[in-house]
């Protein structure tokens, strides 16, 4: 078998694992090196030379950067200020967030400032009075748009330009995006101002959780009567879990002015009024028992189900969560972590009947009753954000300086040979910022590595050996003379339209770094089999991996998608014209500042 079929082979396998995500991107990554390096395609020295790339180091850095933004609490100092501004005004307010969203995801990378931003915006929603679905599409729309803005925009951006590099080019320049990416943001926000945003469904911004997820029917009162057996047992040695599958979540006691949220020892009294929660079928079987009594008037709301540091929390899971592919009940997570899961909404569905057997998925946005000081722990790691404005008790607002600081002076020593024609490699003054927040304490040395998305490195550098395999065997030329052939004929604009809409198609299903990376080989050697500039066809591909609109897989996307109370043709109908606005003005602009016609 040749080696250009084995890698051919390779790419089909990589896109359907990448589009599944059966396997996780950054295992598929390695899986494709080892398989290159097994069948000769590639030595072990090649296989892994994508990993001492110093496109890596900037990333790695630049997380770090990140990081020490978000801790100290720029982003929301920020959103804090856009309800002074705008007020109760939908318009003006849409627009704000997505140029606010814009300008950060220049420097914070897309889906982190959408990250910060959600709480920030629902919290805007609720004060205004306005659906969250009215403004969290825009939200994550304007950090895509912005991202495309600057090369540290989003790990794409970065990714691209170092593999571009390995052609023998010089790698895109800190701001050499920002043209473009401009006036393509402009003509988005356009857009979403003026026509997305009727299209925007209004849902969601109901008064209490208890309404917006509709659990009445899951949630009842139930009356211990005197001769109960329950009568002086702990909730533990009781079987009301066992016998009704009923989980309690409050007692309101006589004598006792607020409901007691009740531990496994709480000791069970007579006339207690248990407020449990289960499904019908499960709540309809208390009636077997005449010792029990359901509450036929009862009439549920936040306040019962909440109680001294008790209260009920919306929080989102985020992508690389530890808790992701578990249940409730494997983790042990009520035991372990004191807090009880009501409901879970995924994808405009709610799940109550069976929480503890849900598998949790990136997104999915859970109704939990507890205390803040044992979520907290999971928002300080990641791998959860809490769907209200409450950050500020958690950031080091006096290290904000410093932050500001060391992302200032990375941005000035990336910058030095402008001004001093001394170019400092954009690793070294990346790792610089870093020394500068570990120094000032900004960021911690024992949280440093927890601020790195060391699955995205990974996949990145797996997917540049790659290139590295397509390249040595001639798969890219190879490929190249397909499109040459069949589409040359139309003009170089041409074929730079087929490769823009091909990387927006790929990262519908894929990871933008994934498509990009796929894509770049293939269209710098049609460039150069056509004799055009494989500068803007690598350009063009930078700006087609991030216009990623037309569904919800894109991660900043995401994160908005269950909160905001979205469906899928939400975002395909809003997002799809968006998506042809922006490539049409990006295959207008493109050749203007990078010609098409050659070097």
């Amino acid at each position: 078998m040749s080696p250009i079929v084995i890698v051919l082979i390779l790419l089909i396998v990589a896109l359907v694992l990448f589009a599944t995500e059966k396997i996780p991107v950054d295992v598929v990554g390695i899986i494709l090196v080892i398989c290159l390096v097994l069948t000769g395609v590639l030595t072990a020295r090649q296989g892994v030379q994508g990993f001492g790339d110093d496109i890596i180091v900037t990333i790695a850095g630049l997380f770090v950067l990140t990081g020490g933004l978000v801790k100290t609490g720029l982003v929301d100092l920020i959103g804090r200020r856009l309800y002074r501004v705008a007020g109760d005004n939908e318009l003006f307010l849409t627009g704000l967030i997505m140029v606010v969203a814009a300008l950060s995801a220049a420097v914070l990378k897309n889906t982190t400032t959408t990250a910060m931003f959600v709480p920030v915006v629902m919290g805007l929603a609720a004060k205004a009075k306005i659906p969250p679905s009215k403004l969290l599409m825009p939200l994550a729309f304007g950090a895509i748009l912005g991202g495309s803005t600057t090369l540290i925009g989003t790990s794409t951006n970065l990714a691209v330009s170092g593999a571009y590099q390995r052609y023998g080019y010089e790698p895109f320049s800190l701001f050499e995006l920002t043209p473009v990416g401009i006036i393509t943001a402009v003509f988005g926000l356009v857009y979403m101002l003026f026509i997305g945003r009727r299209l925007l469904p209004s849902r969601g911004g109901e008064e209490s959780y208890t309404q917006k997820y509709n659990i009445r029917e899951y949630i009842s009162e139930v009356l211990v009567l005197p001769s109960s057996s329950l009568v002086g047992k702990s909730l533990a040695e009781s079987d009301v879990g066992a016998k009704f599958s009923l989980n309690v979540l409050g007692i309101i006691r006589e004598g006792e002015e607020d409901e007691i949220i009740p531990d496994a020892e709480e000791k069970i009294r007579e006339n207690d009024l248990l407020i449990v929660e289960g499904s019908i079928d499960h709540l309809l079987r208390i009636k077997e028992d005449a010792s029990l009594k359901i509450k036929a008037d009862f009439e549920l709301n936040d306040d019962m189900l909440e109680s001294g540091e008790v209260e009920l929390f919306e929080v989102l899971v985020m992508k690389d969560s530890d808790l992701i592919g578990h249940t409730l009940a494997t983790m042990q997570f009520k035991q372990t972590h004191d807090l009880t899961v009501l409901a879970i909404n995924r994808a405009g569905e709610t799940f109550f009947n069976k929480l503890s057997d849900v598998k949790l998925r990136f997104g999915d946005v859970l109704l939990v009753q507890g205390k803040l000081k044992r979520i907290e722990p999971f928002v300080v790691k990641n791998e959860m954000i809490l769907l209200e404005d409450i950050s500020a008790s958690t950031v080091r607002t006096r290290k904000r300086k410093w932050a500001i600081t060391a992302f200032a002076v990375f941005l000035g020593l990336s910058l030095s040979k402008l001004f001093t024609g001394i170019e400092v490699p954009l690793a070294i003054a990346v790792l610089i910022g870093v020394l500068v927040l570990l120094g000032t304490k900004t960021v911690r040395y024992s949280e440093l590595y927890t601020l790195i998305d060391f699955r995205l490195l990974v996949m990145i550098a797996c997917m540049m050996s790659f290139g590295v395999a397509m390249e040595n065997t001639g798969t890219d030329q190879f490929l190249a003379g397909l499109v040459q052939t069949n589409f040359g004929q139309f003009g170089g604009t041409a074929v730079l339209a087929g490769f823009f809409l091909l990387t927006v198609f790929l990262t519908q299903p894929m990871s933008n770094q994934a498509a990009a990376l796929v894509v770049l080989p293939v269209a710098v050697k049609t460039a150069l089999a056509l004799g055009l500039n494989p500068r803007t066809f690598a350009i063009g591909i930078t700006y087609a991996a991030s216009f990623s609109f037309m569904t919800p897989l894109e991660p900043a996307c995401v994160l908005v998608y269950n909160p905001g109370r979205y469906r899928f043709l939400d975002f395909v109908k809003i997002g799809t014209v968006l998506t042809i606005v922006v490539f049409i003005v990006s295959i207008l602009l493109v050749p203007v500042f990078w010609p098409i016609g050659g070097e």
